[in-house]
């Protein structure tokens, strides 16, 4: 089990991987040199907002803003730290 992401980091899409809309598909998608991961509408929204310059707790606002939500704290937290395991952020 990896280590819980830390409030003030900041993460951001790997140098691996590129975040890009499929537009054909209509979904966000990760690039890498041998592939593609297709993520679902919630990790789309998630990793786009990781681009190295907000922390987890900004990151969360904004998507608690964008959708009119609350207590997503803990559901961005946890897919965050399963990102970091894929090597898809880093800190």
């Amino acid at each position: 089990m990896s280590a819980p992401v830390a409030a003030d980091a900041c993460p951001r899409v790997s140098r691996r991987f590129r975040l890009q809309w499929e537009e054909a598909q209509s979904v966000w998608v990760l690039l890498y040199p041998e592939g593609m991961v297709k993520l679902n509408q919630s990790a789309g929204e998630i990793l786009r907002r990781c681009d190295g310059s907000r922390t987890v707790p900004a990151i969360v606002a904004d998507l608690e803003l964008a959708f009119g939500a609350s207590g997503l704290a803990g559901d961005v937290a946890k897919f965050l730290e399963l990102a970091r395991g894929q090597q898809w952020i880093e800190m």
